[in-house]
């Protein structure tokens, strides 16, 4: 994947991590700004994260300590930037935050990378999988109200104007099964592909993954 997509995915991810408290009242209280530096490198974040902590905390009045967390989180990057971890980031389908050396990265980028490519693939057999189900669950249900609309108009006592009703609405739920088969064999197409993809793809990375 390009790094300009990376970057996008870190702005993302940012606006993400701002948008709730980082740390609880005891957490803030406990002041363990090391061993929460040390979490933080070891799970990938961004020193903005310290940040999102200052700000988490300020309603209890309770301010970072920066050099205990840095320190530690550097210590905690060096479990993060490795191959193993680059796969297994990437396999999550995980944003990277550019926190790596660069002679970090070069073990941890490929990885990373090959790991996305692998989850990306894996997630589009789950949304085809999802989009079939979709369309199947449309036709049963269309089905269901054409056969309750023919009996309905097979009834006594229904005016003219009301036949013509009826009719009208079973033209527009036999236009709506219609639609429904085109999605389901246009989402089964997609599951196919996807699955060959997802094959293709674990055949590729077989030998150097546990794939």
């Amino acid at each position: 994947m390009k790094r300009f997509l990376i970057a996008g995915g870190m702005l993302a991810g940012a606006m993400l991590l701002g948008s709730c408290a980082t740390m609880s009242e005891d957490e803030c209280l406990a002041g363990a700004w090391g061993e929460k530096g040390y979490s933080d490198g070891a799970a990938g974040y961004p020193m903005s994260r310290l940040t999102d902590h200052a700000e988490a905390c300020a309603k209890f009045q309770v301010t970072p300590d920066p050099a205990a967390y840095s320190s530690a989180r550097e210590a905690g990057l060096r479990t993060y930037c490795t191959f193993d971890r680059g796969w297994a980031e990437g396999r999550s389908g995980n944003t990277y935050y550019n926190v790596c050396r660069p002679e970090e990265e070069a073990a941890f980028m490929p990885a990373y990378q090959d790991g996305l490519r692998l989850h990306a693939v894996e997630e589009a057999v789950e949304t085809a999988t999802s989009a079939l189900n979709s369309a199947v669950a449309r036709i049963r249900d269309r089905e269901d109200k054409l056969d309750a609309k023919q009996r309905e108009l097979r009834g006594e006592g229904l005016t003219d104007e009301q036949r013509q009703q009826i009719r009208d609405r079973i033209q527009e739920v036999r236009g709506e099964i219609r639609d429904a088969r085109r999605d389901a064999d246009a989402a089964n197409a997609a599951l196919e592909q996807a699955e060959w993809d997802v094959r293709r793809v674990r055949r590729e990375l077989s030998g150097r993954y546990p794939v």
